[in-house]
């Protein structure tokens, strides 16, 4: 069993760590954006001073952080992960970030002798907790198969698309996807609720055809329940939709439905709920309608 190091333990590290340490491994933290949660320090957290001091006491390094610049940060800011790595180790970040910063990211730290690996995530809160989770890797083939027994013990679908930074380009594709399915979601469930049928029969009859999707089934609940308690913020897929329409206009091309939703991300934000889980994107539509499906 190995120690590791894992810098981010928030709603979708902790239970991606508990796994790790369940498996036999030993964790270690440092320069945390939220206290650790107990369970991880009862099962045998320990913590290190700084990054720096975290890269050079293990052979493996994990981060899960909410953007790019808590990422830059931590690698490279004072007493970073980059200044304590050395031949042979490996980065594995797990955050969702920009595809063009991780390549640069991945130059630095291969520039120390050591690997890197983008490997972002999708499935949620649930997906974390379950060991569930997507993962979209970029790397190479080695890092790749080195990283791997670590991955299973946090996912299931496990893809290595291609070098450092196609990982990120394939989550963002993955959150666009997420997004615009959300939005039909709401807007299937107010148009239904408001025309007067119950959102529950209407959310369990279209689970048998073709319009059935696992967002239907988990947020589509969400919604007629009220129960947005965040399993992946508003606030971060705003995140995640601007890393998509930056991209799309340094590539030149044309995201019309995603800079739509990104303006009900928006009008969420503005009206006080960018915490809420993301499935709350149908309270803009709500509003909208002056009715709610719940």
């Amino acid at each position: 069993m190995a120690t590791i190091g894992f810098i981010g333990l928030g709603i979708m590290g902790t239970p991606m760590a508990r796994h790790l340490q369940d498996a036999g491994h030993t964790i270690v933290t440092s320069k945390f954006f939220i206290p650790p949660r107990q369970e991880l320090i009862d099962n045998g957290l320990t913590f290190v001073d700084t990054p720096k001091a975290l890269a050079e006491a293990v052979d493996t390094i994990i981060l899960m952080l909410p953007g790019t610049p808590e990422v830059k940060d931590v690698l490279f800011g004072e007493n970073g992960v980059a200044y304590g790595l050395s031949k042979g180790k490996l980065v594995i970040d797990m955050s969702s970030i920009s595809p063009i910063e991780t390549r640069e990211f991945a130059r630095r730290v291969r520039e120390t002798g050591s690997e890197y690996i983008d490997a972002p995530v999708s499935g949620g809160e649930v997906g974390a907790k379950n060991a569930s989770l997507s993962i979209m890797a970029g790397g190479s083939q080695e890092s790749f198969d080195r990283a791997l027994p670590l991955l299973q013990l946090m996912g299931k679908n496990i893809t290595l698309v291609g070098d450092c930074g196609d990982g990120q380009v394939t989550k963002v594709a993955n959150q666009i996807i997420v997004a615009l399915t959300i939005e039909a979601v709401s807007e299937a469930l107010v148009f239904a609720s408001k025309a007067g049928a119950d959102p529950a029969r209407v959310r369990e009859a279209l689970m048998g055809g073709f319009a059935s999707s696992r967002i239907l089934e988990v947020h589509g609940e969400r919604m007629i329940k009220r129960s947005f308690d965040p399993g992946f913020r508003i606030s971060l897929h705003q995140k995640d939709l601007n890393l998509a329409l930056q991209g799309a206009k340094a590539l030149g091309v044309s995201l019309p439905n995603t800079a739509a939703t990104q303006e009900l991300f928006n009008q969420c934000a503005a009206n006080g709920d960018s915490g809420l889980d993301h499935s709350g994107l149908v309270k803009a539509l709500e509003r909208m309608a002056n009715h709610a499906v719940g």
